[in-house]
């Protein structure tokens, strides 16, 4: 093992690997329950929309021919949504993908990523991976501090990264904060702008990142298909650019990294605007009641701008989340955040809300009982 190490590159020592919400297959293997509710990884709990079934269908039956690689109909219908051209757009095998292939064109041994903490932790992988320092600035009050990440930026500093709204905060930088820090962004350095869960933000103080690609800045805007459109299990998103840009990102992507049945898919559900008012007014109607849900039991929340809630539990999140898997009921917890006290919920149809609240209502009073047992013997 200790010549495996020194053949390797240093940066995969240094790498620390994502670890994914625990699956409900897995969690039906280990403890033998049927019913399960999986709150842990924000998907839209509604689905693909119909239409988009009847495309993947369609498209599994030519599943022996190689997909597109230009991916030319999916590229020409977000150029027309976003009255782009062409050419500033970049399909990726989910925005992972995108971010390890921004990493890749940009970095080098030496360089500096900036991004918020706690924020996706792609970021620091990718980052990573190149040999590049990354440097988390704080958030304060769960919101991101544009003023401290700019006092960080410095000569070395190639690429900021802020998710935008923040994963998992949920809350969003402001069109005056990211004018101004934009305004003020020194040559050679791009800001990449997470826009991930950005179709269920209903502020009106949340800037539009594609507009900042139109001003001409250093930008890009990574979006996906993964939330609002319900096709997370397709892994597939997209990268928005200058031309230039995004010229020099697909000279390291691979040629047929998005397969055709998910082309399909996305393709049908930019077409479904029903669909998409259905997940947004769920997430909506559901945030109202874990709102009122989680006041009246005591407990604290970050409003959220996105489809999930983190909250403040007051006690270890490993042990609510154990008690939790034991009702069936999959969240994330904070620890992995830096927020040792916190889960992270995504916000369900409303019977899975139901569900969930009820669920932590009995961990929270066992937890309680279990110590306070322990404190009088």
């Amino acid at each position: 093992m200790e010549d495996l190490k020194q053949r390797v590159r240093k940066e995969i020592l240094q790498l620390k690997p994502y670890i994914p919400g625990k699956h409900m297959e897995e969690l039906k293997r280990e403890l033998g329950i049927s019913e399960i509710i999986k709150l842990a990884s924000n998907e839209n709990p509604l689905g693909p929309s119909k239409r988009s079934i009847e495309a993947m269908k369609r498209a599994a039956e030519t599943a022996h021919i190689y997909p597109d690689s230009y991916n030319y109909h999916l590229k020409k219908a977000l150029a027309e949504k976003y009255n782009l051209r062409e050419k500033q757009l970049i399909l990726g095998n989910g925005s992972d993908e995108l971010i390890k292939l921004i990493a890749e064109t940009f970095l080098a041994e030496g360089d500096e990523i900036i991004m918020p903490d706690p924020s996706f932790s792609e970021y620091e992988f990718a980052s990573t991976l190149m040999g590049a320092q990354c440097i988390k600035v704080p958030t304060k009050d769960f919101r991101v501090d544009v003023n401290a990440i700019r006092a960080k930026i410095g000569p070395r500093t190639k690429l900021v990264f802020l998710c935008n709204p923040n994963n998992p905060t949920g809350t969003i930088v402001t069109r005056k904060e990211m004018d101004e820090f934009i305004d003020r962004l020194p040559g050679g350095t791009i800001l990449v702008l997470d826009e991930a869960y950005c179709e269920y933000v209903t502020s009106d103080d949340y800037p539009d990142g594609i507009e900042y690609i139109r001003q001409g800045k250093d930008v890009i805007v990574l979006r996906t298909f993964s939330k609002v459109y319900g096709l997370a299990g397709l892994r597939i998103g997209y990268g928005i650019s200058s031309e230039e840009i995004i010229d020099m990102i697909q000279r390291v992507k691979e040629p047929f990294n998005i397969n055709s049945i998910a082309q399909a898919g996305a393709l049908e559900s930019l077409k479904d605007e029903i669909q998409i008012t259905r997940s947004r007014e769920m997430v909506e109607k559901g945030k109202k009641y874990l709102y009122h849900a989680l006041t009246h039991m005591g407990l604290t929340y970050v409003p959220t701008e996105a489809n999930f809630l983190l909250i403040n539990v007051n006690r270890d999140s490993q042990e609510v989340f154990q008690e939790l898997l034991k009702r069936g009921v999959i969240i994330r917890t904070g620890d992995i955040f830096g927020l040792p006290d916190y889960i992270r919920v995504t916000i369900g149809t409303m019977e899975q809300n139901e569900r969930f609240i009820s669920a932590l209502k009995e961990v929270l009073l066992k937890l309680t009982n279990s110590a306070q047992k322990r404190a009088s013997s």
